[in-house]
């Protein structure tokens, strides 16, 4: 299926080298195991421009390696063209949601702009995905956890046709 007709979502956090890639890297790997790539195109990008054209976080590759995640994406700042190309924009983080909102031209743009958290089933408790930034191993893990938790349910609602 060509790229202008697969279903398209963007992860965004605050510098697209911890959540957000991850966020990519985990949906990519559910999108492979449903036999999906010909339907979903997915990419990340952070609402700074910090760490523009850098990999990663190291400590996240290494904790997502583990999970059988290659995580390659080089950072980029949300631009307002993804508000065009994307269907789905994830916020990681209320501030993100906040920020990408007010970048929206449109209200059907804002419409597509959604808090990942809304896709939890099973951390249901939780209300965003922590940046684990300035945190230790533990936060990496749980930002990987999450992220599985809603990725799944994202990958479900699309064959499911409920977005």
């Amino acid at each position: 299926m060509e790229d202008n007709k697969k279903y398209k979502i963007l992860f965004v956090c605050l510098g697209n080298i911890c959540r957000s890639p991850a966020g990519q890297g985990v949906m990519e790997r559910i999108v492979a195991e449903r036999g999906l790539n010909d339907r979903i195109f997915i990419d990340s990008a952070g609402i700074s421009s910090y760490h523009s054209g850098d990999l990663p976080d190291q400590r996240m590759r290494v904790h997502a390696t583990r999970r059988g995640l290659n995580l390659t994406h080089r950072s980029r700042q949300v631009c307002s063209d993804d508000f065009e190309r994307f269907d789905l924009i994830l916020a990681m983080d209320d501030s993100n949601y906040d920020h990408l909102r007010r970048l929206a031209n449109s209200p059907e743009e804002m419409d597509k702009v959604k808090r990942i958290a809304s896709f939890f089933r099973q951390y249901r408790h939780w209300d965003c995905i922590p940046d684990p930034y300035y945190g230790g191993s533990e936060g990496f893990e749980n930002v990987l956890d999450l992220l599985d938790d809603a990725c799944q349910n994202i990958a479900d609602q699309i064959e499911t046709k409920q977005i």
